[in-house]
């Protein structure tokens, strides 16, 4: 008799689903959780790489190690005067196979075959802000920018610029988080795997 290796799979990630989207109690709210944390949440407007809204409001949900991980950024930060601006925190996995329907390329967006940090709720796109007037601070480019002008390893010829990525990622990884090298604003949890890849839509945490 041949094993259907197939149906193994999808009764897996079926599982693992049903799993998650009950599991969604230690999902934080970082507007509620980090007092003076902004928003510029890209994929709740057409301001994206797809081009297209993706969210049905503006939110940025972590998991509570990851939230409380970021306060304490926020916190450092605050003591120079500055912040930090969320673009993306969790994100359901049903958006990144709609980002995979719209540009599959793994050059820039996450395979759902693999899923991804945010699917998980322990990887966040951010950047730094005036804590004051919330403008960001400037960077090598904008979010979501796939050029090599966006890799940690591009030569800013801007002293200002390279330091506040500088600043940036030590700050970030001095509190347990890890830089996408490709990627200057993209930072997930140490350990991340540990978690399930969840499905649960913004309108549910909203109500929960």
């Amino acid at each position: 008799m041949k094993f259907n290796y197939t149906v193994v799979i999808f009764f897996i990630f079926w599982y693992h689903f049903a799993f998650a989207q009950s599991n969604q109690s230690d999902l934080v709210d970082l507007t509620k959780y980090i007092p003076h944390i902004r928003l510029d949440i890209r994929y709740a407007t057409a301001n994206n790489f797809t081009h297209q809204v993706l969210y049905p409001r503006a939110a940025a949900y972590l998991k509570l190690p990851a939230a409380k991980a970021l306060k304490e950024v926020q916190e450092e930060l605050e003591e120079r005067g500055l912040g930090l601006l969320i673009y993306d925190g969790y994100r359901p996995f049903s958006v990144t196979q709609k980002m995979w329907e719209i540009v599959p390329d793994e050059r820039y967006a996450a395979n759902p075959a693999k899923g991804s940090g945010h699917n998980r709720g322990i990887a966040v796109d951010l950047t730094l802000c005036d804590l004051k007037t919330g403008k960001p601070l400037a960077m090598p480019t904008d979010f979501d920018d796939f050029t090599e002008k966006a890799h940690q390893s591009y030569n800013v010829q801007d002293t200002l610029v390279a330091n506040n990525r500088k600043l940036l990622r030590e700050v970030m990884e001095k509190h347990g988080f890890i830089n996408l090298t490709t990627e200057w604003w993209h930072f997930y949890l140490k350990d991340g795997q540990q978690y399930p890849l969840m499905n649960v839509d913004f309108q549910k945490l909203q109500n929960h």
